[in-house]
């Protein structure tokens, strides 16, 4: 009865989790879908708790009641700015979990292995179901937890690595040792000799040093990626929490895992394939640590940054007639959306065509421009993608940039030499006039200079993104 009720849940709560991710596609759909997940997941955790192998319920009642308040706490101190290094740091908690369950099958597997026979009919839970395996399978069990070890300890390194480059605690520059990616592919020939080693002896040493190997290759990978890259970084992270899952699934018999790590890994690499399409990426060289990409000595940028004030910008947007808004993270670090949306319904409600460009990479998470826009209630129909919206810039009257650099730099399109070269930006130097709203003259969190901003149509309008906004608001007519 205990093992059917949990099968029927796990499959319950697989459909609840596939709609969930499916209605996350769409701006409208999406808070439905975050329900749906919570659902899913309460439904599992109670199957799992009463089902087969059950028990340890005072311990899990308390580690499940000290992990929701510390969620409760950390969900109300996060700012939308931070919920890129949020994600990152939930990726590190998955890939951890991968590796202390693989250790724990391992020890578990010792000692059963190690057990007479009579002594294992006593047995109960994992370990029960340990006994009843034969050498092949027992030989399938040690593949199985391995890889989870593996995956896992990469994916923990390298989201911790990746939550400091986001949260500015670790450069953002491409940096590597001496060796490059010759040390990653010595590291992942250790773990394979490592693989080799574990399969005939059993033993800890080899599944330790996997793990040593490993836990480097997470760190020097990410490492060596780029500011410009950290939205697929933070995207491939979660395709590896989603395959450590899955591996963790196999190793315990959890079916529901296998299911969810799938659907998490499968797809995080179809949203990471896509955004280096998007970026006009290798995947294989971003996922590898920025094999290849532009060498040589990038184009000299010539010109001056011209400043305008408020009263200027205002002036140009009353007598034009459409404006497009690019936003980027530095709107979401000035958290200026709630402004930018006043400005949006004071520039409409005076008969001007307002719309919203958004890169497919804006931000440092992908969605993070469309999150904050639908947060200040910004009409979903204005709200275009750059595919839907690059051919229109020539026909604009203004643009107005709030703190955005890649996605809008034309050296992706003249300079074959910049980092970011072939990559698809949003086009709006071609419009009549475009404001740049930034807070200074640095080169942003990537560090590539930007040729627009000394562009003869383009103005720096300097400041906070939001005090800016709020001085436009009363000059407007």
């Amino acid at each position: 009865m205990e093992f059917g009720f949990t099968t029927a849940a796990y499959v319950v709560a697989a459909v609840l989790f596939i709609l969930s991710l499916g209605g996350l596609s769409g701006q409208e759909s999406a808070k439905r879908a975050v329900w749906y997940g919570i659902v899913g997941m309460g439904l599992a955790v109670f199957a799992t708790l009463i089902g087969p192998g059950s028990g340890l319920w005072l311990l899990s009642l308390i580690l499940i009641t000290g992990g929701g308040i510390i969620g409760v706490y950390v969900a109300q101190r996060v700012q939308m700015t931070e919920m890129p290094q949020l994600v990152a740091a939930m990726h590190s908690l998955v890939g951890l979990a991968a590796v202390f369950v693989g250790f724990n099958a391992h020890f578990e597997l010792v000692r059963v292995v190690a057990m007479e026979p009579e002594a294992k009919k006593a047995l109960e839970g994992f370990a029960a179901v340990l006994a009843k395996k034969d050498a092949l399978e027992q030989n399938i069990l040690r593949i199985e937890l391995f890889l989870g070890v593996f995956i896992g300890a990469i994916t923990f390194t390298g989201s911790v690595i990746a939550f400091g480059k986001l949260a500015g605690k670790v450069t953002s520059t491409a940096e590597k040792l001496p060796g490059g990616h010759a040390l990653n592919a010595a590291a992942a020939a250790v773990s394979f000799l490592c693989l080799i080693w574990y399969m005939n002896s059993g033993g800890l040493l080899p599944l330790t040093l996997m793990t040593i190997a490993a836990l480097f290759i997470g760190y020097h990978l990410i490492m060596g990626i780029g500011g410009a890259d950290m939205p697929v970084v933070v995207s491939m992270l979660n395709s590896y929490s989603g395959w450590a899952a899955a591996a963790i699934g196999f190793s315990l018999g959890n079916d529901l895992l296998i299911v969810v790590g799938a659907l998490v890994g499968s797809s995080g690499a179809i949203l990471s394939y896509i955004m280096c399409k998007a970026m006009n990426r290798s995947f294989i060289s971003v996922i590898l640590g920025g094999f290849g990409g532009p060498a040589g000595e990038q184009m000299a940028v010539e010109g001056e940054q011209i400043a305008i004030e408020a009263d200027g910008v205002a002036a140009t947007l009353n007598d034009a007639d459409s404006v497009i808004i690019v936003p980027g993270y530095g709107m979401a670090v000035a958290q200026a959306q709630q402004s930018v949306a006043e400005l949006t319904r004071k520039l409409r409600a005076a008969g001007k065509e307002v719309r919203f460009g958004i890169h497919p990479v804006a931000g440092r998470l992908p969605g993070h421009m469309n999150v904050l826009l639908a947060e200040a209630k910004v009409p979903y129909d204005i709200v275009l993608e750059m595919d839907e919206i690059n051919d229109d810039f020539p026909e604009t009257d203004v643009v107005i940039v709030i703190g955005s650099n890649d996605i809008v730099n034309p050296a992706a399109q003249d300079d074959p030499n910049s980092p970011i070269a072939g990559m698809p930006v949003l086009e709006v130097w071609k419009a009549k006039q475009v404001f740049v709203s930034k807070r200074g003259q640095g080169t942003g969190y990537s560090g590539i200079e930007n040729p627009l901003f000394f562009k003869e149509n383009t103005r720096m309008f300097y400041g906070d993104a939001k005090a800016s906004v709020d001085k436009l608001l009363p000059m407007l007519d």
